[in-house]
């Protein structure tokens, strides 16, 4: 059991002071009156800006380079070519899951930026098996007081054209791995039909939810997303899953796109977007107004796919800012919203945000707003994790 702490002297979002009194990792008041439990640690805020843990809702901790020499990106432009490529070149250079996630998750990266939630997709194929996983689990295992991690079974070089890949999802699920996912099923698949089927029979087998990358455009993703859907109704899995990406609803004419729309609300499919610049992104705020949690996350960071990312998610709230065009300051704070409450609520995780009873992750930064958080993305002053102080000034101070 940790000690009792008391942290003081610190603004909620709409400027109001208070003092937030932490004890067994958890909230256990915050108001304007609390005071020191006896015997209790005292942290004086400086009267800096109250944020909750940040939450990164979709990123591939398993591949990135993070740390390492630099890597010459000359890779085709598809995204087949992607795949094939980072494949061997994982089979191939003695690239370690397990030494690379831990790089990433810790040090000078998310836990010491402020981040205490993470969804992360992990390769399962079969080359690699399940070793890409067995490391992830041990960077999980590590971390376990201070980040929480979800683990995604990720077929990243689809599922039924390679034989095989359906057990060893299943023995990813088995083990630990806490989401099933899923890819491309008509264009990578090449079967949307026998795809979905197979993607929805292990989840119902192993009673675990669903997350699935669907890069497919245009119509493609549209008659994908439709299967989909109906299989989550059929299948009473509402609240259960994730579309990762969906490129194809913000390129639909408004009447087809709106249906669907209609459709994600009523079923309570959650919506994910790293905000990428040069694909077309789903309607951030028509899909908030109609109801639809929509969150955002890294994708890859600084890995063969790509060169870009850093694991900072009041970063990534910015670039969602800056794809949506949102300028005004509570416009500003959807886009901090996308990396904090809507992400814990799409992947799912329980007692976040600054209420009593929630667990302790908090984040303070000097920043007179939330958007000014987001576009200054200053220092962070102090990172708690679990109760527990994690980072100070931008440096780790006892995170393992």
């Amino acid at each position: 059991m940790t000690r009792s702490l008391l942290l003081s002297n610190v603004r909620l979002a709409d400027g109001q002071p208070v003092s937030v009194s932490i004890a067994d990792g958890r909230i256990a008041a915050l108001g304007a009156q609390v005071e020191a439990q006896p015997g209790g640690l005292v942290e004086d805020g400086g009267g800096a800006l109250l944020l909750p843990g940040f939450v990164e809702g979709h990123t591939h901790i398993d591949k990135t380079n993070w740390g390492q020499s630099w890597y010459r990106n000359e890779v085709g432009p598809a995204l087949t070519d992607r795949i094939s490529n980072e494949r061997e070149w994982r089979k191939t250079s003695g690239h370690d899951a397990a030494t690379q996630s831990l790089a990433l998750a810790l040090a000078r990266a998310f836990v010491q930026a402020g981040t205490t939630r993470l969804r992360t997709h992990v390769d399962i194929d079969t080359d690699a098996r399940l070793r890409y996983l067995d490391g992830v689990f041990s960077t999980r295992q590590t971390l376990s007081d201070v980040l929480d991690m979800q683990i995604v079974a990720f077929p990243q070089s689809g599922m039924l054209i390679r034989p095989g890949t359906v057990e060893l999802l299943g023995s990813a699920l088995a083990a630990g791995a806490d989401v099933l996912g899923a890819l491309d099923p008509a264009l990578i698949d090449g079967d949307p039909v026998a795809s979905l089927n197979a993607t929805f029979e292990l989840a119902e087998r192993y009673h675990k939810p669903i997350d699935i990358h669907l890069h497919e455009p245009g119509e493609v993703g549209a008659f994908t997303l439709k299967l989909l859907l109906d299989r989550v109704e059929a299948m009473g899995m509402q609240a259960q899953v994730v579309v990762s990406h969906a490129f194809c609803l913000g390129a639909l004419p408004e009447r087809e796109r709106d249906a669907l729309l209609e459709r994600i609300a009523h079923l309570r499919v959650a919506l994910l977007t790293s905000a990428p610049p040069s694909r077309p992104v789903p309607p951030l705020k028509l899909c908030r107004d109609k109801g639809i949690t929509i969150f955002g996350g890294n994708d890859g960071i600084r890995d063969t796919w790509s060169p870009y990312g850093v694991p900072d998610m009041l970063e990534r709230a910015m670039l969602i800012g800056m794809r949506y065009d949102l300028r005004r300051d509570d416009d500003i704070a959807i886009a901090f919203d996308c990396v904090s409450n809507a992400a814990a609520q799409g992947c799912g995780f329980s007692d976040y945000g600054l209420h009593v009873g929630a667990r302790a992750d908090l984040v303070l930064v000097d920043a007179q707003s939330v958007a000014q958080a987001v576009v200054s993305r200053p220092k962070r002053r102090l990172v708690l994790a679990n109760g527990r102080i994690v980072a100070r000034n931008g440096e780790l101070v006892d995170a393992v």
